[in-house]
């Protein structure tokens, strides 16, 4: 992986969704093999200083593979210690995390093995302290239990409620030439930075006809000197926290305007595209109108 391209990378990837952590694991590869001479990192302190790994995995790859005592804090942990403890600081801020985590940094230190009892505290979460209807009546912490000697399970842990998704209406301008697509990556840092896609312009709103989106002056040019081709399609992606809206209009481009695409765009052929990394978005419209 330390050896590999990051356009290799991100194709193999393609499709997972959450391509940082692609990235992530890309500078953390070549971090343990350029600078630390291949050897991977056995601490916790250690550890956090690798490229996508914060406090939960660090600490769960500290104690699972190496032994050390500090404490694994999921959501899990997060509701078995807030219903056992009372606690009614909510596990969005950041004050919560250090409370959580002072708790289950005392309760782990006289455990003998600290991996088990991480994975027995996440898995008693799971299974027997669960988010609905948790098994209390067969619970060997009933008693124990500030929520279930006060009732309220059900209220705990306090969780802010989700942020709402954002929508945005991507309008894609997809230029060909006889069998040829214009692309271009990435670079804003913005969802799917390094990937390849079609030039875009995003409006606040659905805008139908491709005549009526605001363009420079040079784009405007552009697509009057080519034609639509086929019926605009519309599409729909659903991401953590936003929804995109992609609307596509293909223009067949003339002879006369192949040399004149905005920067950073470039003419591929399928089988070159097939190579590029791109959005599930633009896959399965290459595949639906060029497949």
């Amino acid at each position: 992986m330390a050896l590999a391209e990051d356009r290799d990378l991100l194709r193999l990837w393609q499709g997972l969704g959450y391509y940082s952590r692609a990235r992530n694991l890309h500078q953390t590869a070549r971090y343990i093999t350029n600078d630390l001479g291949g050897r991977f990192p056995n601490t916790f302190r250690d550890l956090l200083k690798m490229k996508g790994i914060g406090v939960y995995t660090a600490a769960a790859i500290a104690s699972f593979a190496f032994g050390e005592r500090v404490p694994v804090v999921d959501g899990n942990v997060y509701r078995v210690l807030a219903r056992i403890f009372g606690v009614e600081t909510d596990i969005t801020t950041t004050a919560a995390k250090k409370v959580f985590a002072e708790l289950a940094a005392r309760l782990i230190q006289p455990a003998n093995d600290p991996a088990v009892y991480n994975q027995a505290i996440m898995e008693f979460g799971a299974i027997q302290c669960t988010p609905v209807s948790p098994d209390c009546l067969l619970c060997p912490l009933q008693q124990r239990c500030v929520a279930f000697l006060t009732g309220s399970q059900h209220r705990l842990p306090v969780k802010a409620k989700k942020a709402t998704v954002r929508e945005r209406f991507f309008n894609y301008i997809v230029f060909t030439h006889q069998d040829k697509i214009a692309l271009r990556e990435r670079t804003d840092r913005d969802i799917w930075q390094n990937l390849y896609d079609f030039y875009l312009l995003e409006t606040d709103e659905a805008v139908v006809m491709a005549d009526d989106l605001p363009m420079l002056e040079s784009m405007t040019d552009l697509m009057k000197q080519g034609y639509l081709k086929g019926t605009p399609t519309e599409t729909v992606q659903l991401l953590s926290h936003q929804r995109i809206r992609a609307r596509f209009h293909r223009i067949e481009l003339p002879d006369s305007a192949i040399g004149k695409l905005p920067v950073g765009f470039q003419w591929y052929t399928a089988e070159e595209i097939d190579q590029l990394p791109k959005p599930v978005l633009m896959t399965n419209y290459l595949d639906e109108s060029f497949g």
